[in-house]
């Protein structure tokens, strides 16, 4: 094996020896310690009609909604003009939006690997079900026609069968979170039920039997699951029929969780390049700067396949205002922070708006709501959320007698409420019901609403970002793809022209989010943290046998795209960088370290003179049960 896509035959005089470049490194001490709060921006800049304020006790930092005039020669399509087949794909769709009608021609009509960068809200969704329906164009059988004569009696259910050939192809769509596979499960099965499609759910609650695969053609999954299914060696039967991989939220890489996605991703490049089996990738992500580095790393065209839209495609412009609370003594600090939240409440609900409140512990959820109530009965301003004698204070009377989690009954009556994953089911669909018909004026709520249950509000506010960590035994910072999901929240594509989202966090975090909203966070690589587990993965399942292989198969990840970029940030001095173009050392160095470590716990046997490498039973295991 020479060095892969590098040219080997310079190199094969250094091969040869592999045991003089190779040095162990400290990888703890080269893994970012903050995980998903890494940032590598030094500075942050702003919108130029941004302002800020001080306070007693906080800073606050105001960001306009930033609004865009659509270019006139801008055309929307219809879905009239898609071929006749996928119609029933977009049922009660008339138009495309912006940002699909952009992509409607690359998804549907080709096959070339794409990057879509987004505001959340934008309908990736569409795109995504666009690329399916090219899957779908290709394994069409030919001489069917398309026109059927319209006979009634014979239901719509006939109308696509026989038209497909069901058995040919997979199609894999990963989302992060257990909430986002059920829905893209409820979502895709709908709309490509005429096809006679099958859409399963493959997720830490629920596995397949091999039997429901070979039945199933989409299977929506979570990035931990999918790995474990490639990474059994008898998952390849069906991963050769896989035709179409869709990664949803693919900013995932600068999480903790990022290198699973890292290690299914370089899988699926290898597989194609050693089958010669094309695999059309499909990334969709937020926005994010540089979206330039995981098109690489993606193997996208940016000629063809990447696509970049801003702020402005957010069908709700976003106004954000940002709180850096300053104050030191605990107990003032809890005062302020709901202090702020009844200002902002009632300054909503002047204007008859609603909003959500979103806290980072169930309990928390009561105290907040309460804590607003009792502030409303000093200042007498309770009938700013429930009119005296109003339609709505008789129907959340009437609802009272029903309701069982005692926080809730304390304050719904007075047009407050509260959402988490502890209260019974009757209650919480009592409660988005309510606040769905404008009942309730203010809803505190964990961050499970953002992701299950799509509840828009004017105004969301997510009061603190500190969240408590049961695995690290300590608080620790939001994920920012919980952030980016609950301001996703805000603004209600309908009725409103602008949605508020407000941030209330330490003051020395202002920078962090100011960078995480404004496009400046630049998404970094986790992977050498993990690095070890992915090696053994990849050795156990023989696609790595030798030290030069594991170098080669570090070259399709994520980690060697960004090492590239910004090799200081990783350990690399600019003197190695100038010296070592492509990185073999480097990746020598951390493929050997990684090797080392898996040896001395008894997971491989590492060779290190000739460099091959042999998985053990307890490698296995542990590949199997990680």
């Amino acid at each position: 094996v020479n060095g892969g896509e590098n040219g080997g035959a310079e190199e094969h005089g250094e091969e040869s020896s592999p045991n003089k470049t190779a040095h162990e490194l400290d990888l703890s001490s080269l893994a970012f310690q903050n995980g998903a709060h890494t940032m590598t921006n030094k500075k942050c800049h702003l919108p130029t009609s941004s302002w800020r304020a001080m306070h007693p006790g906080y800073e606050e930092v105001h960001v306009p909604a930033s609004r865009s005039t659509p270019d006139p020669s801008e055309k929307l399509v219809p879905i009239a003009d898609l071929p006749e087949w996928t119609h029933d794909a977009f049922k009660g769709m008339t138009m495309l939006n912006r940002v699909q009608s952009k992509m409607a021609d690359v998804s549907l009509k080709s096959s070339e690997n794409l990057l879509l960068c987004a505001p959340t809200g934008a309908g990736k969704t569409n795109v995504a079900m666009l690329s399916v329906l090219n899957v779908l164009g290709q394994y069409r059988r030919e001489g069917v026609d398309d026109v059927m004569d319209d006979d009634d009696d014979t239901g719509k259910a006939s109308k696509h069968e026989g038209h497909f050939d069901l058995s040919a192809f997979k199609i894999i769509y990963v989302a992060p979170m257990k909430a986002l596979v059920q829905e893209v499960v409820k979502n895709f099965s709908k709309r490509l039920g005429p096809y006679g499609i099958t859409v399963r759910e493959l997720s830490g609650d629920s596995s397949l039997t091999r039997q429901q695969i070979s039945e199933t053609q989409m299977i929506v999954t979570t990035p931990e699951k999918w790995d474990i299914v490639t990474r059994q060696g008898e998952g390849r039967a069906y991963t050769q029929l896989v035709k179409l991989v869709i990664v949803d939220e693919i900013h995932l890489l600068h999480d903790d969780r990022g290198p699973v996605l890292e290690s299914i991703v370089a899988r699926v490049i290898r597989q194609v390049e050693t089958t010669a089996e094309p695999v059309r990738l499909v990334g969709l992500s937020a926005t994010l700067p540089n979206y330039a580095d995981v098109a690489t790393f993606l193997r996208v065209d940016p000629e063809k396949g990447m696509f970049f839209f801003d702020h402005t495609y957010r069908p709700v412009p976003l106004q954000m205002q940002y709180l850096g609370i300053t104050e030191r003594n605990a107990f003032r600090r809890f005062q302020l922070q709901n202090e702020i939240c009844y200002e902002k409440a009632t300054g909503q609900r002047k204007q008859g708006n609603q909003m959500l409140i979103f806290t980072h512990s169930r309990a928390e959820t009561g105290k907040t709501a309460k804590a607003l109530r009792d502030l409303a009965m000093e200042r007498d301003e309770l009938s700013l959320f429930v009119r005296e004698g109003g339609a709505t204070q008789e129907i959340l009377r009437e609802e009272l007698s029903t309701v069982k989690n005692a926080d809730l009954k304390d304050v719904l009556s007075y047009g407050f409420a509260i959402h988490h994953a502890g209260m019974a089911r009757p209650d919480r669909e009592l409660v988005e019901d309510l606040f769905a018909d404008g009942h309730i004026g203010v809803l505190c709520c964990t961050a499970t609403l953002a992701w299950g249950v799509n509840l828009p509000a004017h105004a969301v506010i997510i009061k603190g970002t500190q969240i408590y960590d049961p695995s690290k035994g300590r608080w620790a910072e939001l994920s920012p793809l919980d952030v980016l999901q609950m301001l996703g929240r805000a603004g209600r594509p309908q009725y409103d022209t602008e949605g508020e989202g407000i941030i209330m966090t330490a003051h020395s975090e202002l920078q962090y989010y100011l960078s995480l909203t404004n496009l400046q966070l630049p998404v970094e690589s986790q992977m050498i943290k993990t690095l070890p587990d992915h090696l053994n993965a990849e050795v156990v399942l023989g696609t790595i046998q030798t030290l030069d292989e594991a170098v080669d198969w570090l070259s399709y990840t994520f980690l060697y795209v960004r090492m590239l970029k910004n090799p200081n940030l990783y350990g690399i001095s600019d003197k190695a960088a100038a010296e070592d173009p492509t990185l073999q050392h480097r990746r020598r160095d951390l493929a050997h370290t990684a090797a080392c470590m898996l040896e001395r716990s008894h997971l491989v046997r590492y060779d290190r003179r000739s460099g091959a490498l042999q998985t053990t039973p307890l490698g296995r295991i542990a590949s199997q049960y990680y």
